[in-house]
């Protein structure tokens, strides 16, 4: 199971800071996501950077028991 870090909103919406989900890529794993923290939290995630171990990742990006998967929210400049 990859290691779930959510920060700002994602944070608020999941109601919890790191989980565990099963799956083997990104994408599955924000699907899981999705189903178990609900419409808010796939509201916020169409706008937040999602990284894998500390690196920009595709949804389509394999995932194992050792990765961190953070999903971060956009960044603002100024």
């Amino acid at each position: 199971m990859a290691r779930l870090t959510l920060f700002g909103p994602a944070r608020e919406a999941a109601g919890r800071k790191n989980d565990t989900l099963d799956g083997a890529t990104l994408a599955t794993v924000l699907d899981a996501a999705v189903l178990r923290y609900g419409a808010a939290f796939q509201t916020i995630l169409t706008s937040s950077q999602v990284w894998v171990n500390g690196e920009p990742a595709d949804v389509n990006d394999p995932v194992g028991a050792d990765d961190e998967i953070s999903v971060l929210p956009p960044v603002s400049g100024g």
